[in-house]
């Protein structure tokens, strides 16, 4: 049961007024430890409008020390709501939740009844705590705040988070005063469930956009894939007038990555710069991954350099461009420098870096490298570390070691693993192997086109023609078809995409005009170069 004002304040001294006051001016975390010792000597610490002062300028300023204001806070006799919601705010602000639903189970047992602000802070803590979300809930609706502006806006989250989108959408539709903030959780929520079009049905309808909401849409559209959406997003926020924020720009860099996009993300690191925005972990590895897969490997390095703090995410992304630039003997030594600085690889830091040593014919690096990964790193081999083994095995032209490998793995093998051993087949012209691997890819239903057409040539290599018109008729009749491959280029910022055998495009007459123009010219070159050649063979 609570306590009435009256008997509360006959339990401790009242803190003066002036102290009040000088609470109020507190700025530093040394004024504010002279005011505490002040109350302390006064006898008046006990007051819990003066506590509840100090404590919110332990718990949630920009100087929070929330240890000392938790140790504050269990010394005090006598706690208000006040206390108890900014001493839970707190622990949620840190993400500790479970401390955070701890401390609201803790003061319901102490008769105090939670406002809409206590809600605010505990839905928040709830996200991963189904039972206690449902449960906050219902005391809402009993206690009647379940319709104020900050409880409904954190339903709509909690919701939201669970992919709840009907629970989500029904308070939002109870809503009648909808603001920027109930508008972006429930986009948010349509964006992490995957309905991607409903997220941006309701971000046209939206009657005001922050920078939060059109970054929930930029990453919803990164999610599933739809980059050039996403950057064509990214440029109307720029029309806009608002400043992207840290996740819109993480967004766009990351669409820029996938569509080789170089000049988009030239101008997002200008950007970066021009704001002096800091270049933390998950920025900086953005930038790192758009540079190396834009081709711009050594960029992507000054990057790297530049980051002062560096995990196992921006590692593994540099590991990778630079493996992919042919730079392998680099992966591998930043590979021994991230293990130097105490940097803990992961799964795909070393798919990564097996890659790299299949590139580089290191057999016996890589085997090791795949040998440790339990017993040093505590990372199981998972089905993409195997398929980079026999892709290390096949190059090297071990096969048999290979094909051993492939029957002994724990897993079934998927098409990655199939498809390194049938590589291999082909580079070494084991065209037995090939036709073995190929009719294990048609057992498991992973033989695409590209599949058939690489026996195919495997067998025209051999000059076993009668095996190639039969793979070629087979796939005629299962009605394989090899996807047709494409290409990207930007131009003025704009990324235009080519798939080949398509003629559907507006100006392709001109395209094939121009191409053939620079095909006439290449071979005017090269017939030049040939005749200079033969004229100093003569001299």
């Amino acid at each position: 049961m609570t306590m009435s004002a009256s008997s509360l304040a006959s339990k401790y001294v009242k803190a003066s007024q002036r102290s009040i006051s000088l609470l109020d001016q507190c700025r530093t975390m040394s004024q504010i430890k002279q005011m505490q010792s002040h109350l302390i000597v006064s006898a008046t610490l006990l007051d819990p409008f003066a506590a509840g002062k100090i404590i919110s300028f332990f718990a949630v300023s920009s100087n929070a020390d929330l240890s000392h204001a938790y140790k504050l806070f269990l010394s005090l006799q006598h706690r208000t709501t006040f206390i108890w919601n900014t001493i839970i705010r707190a622990f949620v602000e840190k993400n500790e939740n479970a401390t955070a639903l701890s401390l609201y189970k803790n003061m319901l047992h102490s008769g105090f009844l939670p406002n809409n602000y206590t809600f605010s802070f505990v839905l928040r803590a709830c996200t991963e705590n189904s039972s206690m979300g449902l449960a906050s809930h219902a005391q809402a609706i009993k206690l009647g705040w379940e319709s104020y502006d900050f409880v409904l806006n954190g339903l709509i989250h909690l919701y939201s988070n669970w992919s709840s989108m009907d629970a989500a959408s029904k308070l939002f539709d109870v809503s009648t005063d909808r603001d920027v903030i109930t508008w972006t959780a429930l986009i948010n929520g349509y964006v992490k469930s995957g309905q991607v079009k409903f997220a941006r049905r309701l971000f046209d309808q939206m009657p005001e956009r922050n920078a939060v909401s059109w970054s929930a849409m930029i990453t919803g559209y990164v999610q599933i894939g739809m980059f050039r959406e996403a950057l064509e997003l990214f440029n109307d926020m720029q029309l806009s007038g608002l400043r992207p924020n840290h996740a819109g720009i993480v967004g766009a860099l990351t669409a820029c990555a996938f569509l080789g996009a170089l000049d988009h993300g030239r101008w997002i690191h200008a950007y970066v710069d021009r704001n002096g925005m800091e270049l933390d972990r998950v920025l900086g590895t953005a930038l790192v991954d758009m540079y190396a897969k834009c081709g711009c490997i050594e960029i992507a390095c000054s990057v790297f350099d530049e980051m002062p703090y560096k995990d196992v995410f921006v590692f593994t992304s540099l590991i990778s461009g630079l493996a992919n630039h042919g730079r392998s003997s680099s992966a591998i030594e930043l590979f021994a420098r991230m293990q130097s600085e105490g940097v803990l690889p992961n799964g795909i830091t070393l798919i990564c870096v097996l890659s790299a040593c299949s590139r580089m014919g290191l057999v016996e690096e890589g085997l090791r490298i795949f040998n440790c990964m339990s017993k040093v790193y505590g990372i199981e081999p998972g089905v993409q570390h195997y398929g980079c083994l026999v892709d290390l095995l096949g190059r090297a032209g071990l096969l048999e070691e290979a094909k051993k490998l492939v029957r002994e793995m724990p897993m079934e093998p998927d098409s990655y693993v199939l498809g390194a051993l049938l590589n291999s087949c082909r580079v070494h012209g084991d065209v037995e192997l090939g036709k073995e691997t190929v009719e294990s890819l048609v057992e498991r239903g992973l033989d695409h086109g590209g599949v058939h057409v690489l026996l195919s040539n495997m067998y025209a290599s051999s000059n076993q023609w009668d095996w190639v018109v039969k793979v070629r008729k087979e796939m005629g009749a299962k009605k394989v078809r090899k996807v047709p491959g494409c290409s990207l280029i930007e131009i003025d910022g704009r990324v235009c995409e080519f798939i080949a055998g398509d003629m559907s495009y507006l100006l392709m007459e001109d395209i094939m005009l121009f191409l053939l123009g620079i095909d006439n010219h290449l071979k005017f070159l090269w017939l030049d170069d040939d005749n200079t050649n033969s004229n100093m063979t003569t001299y």
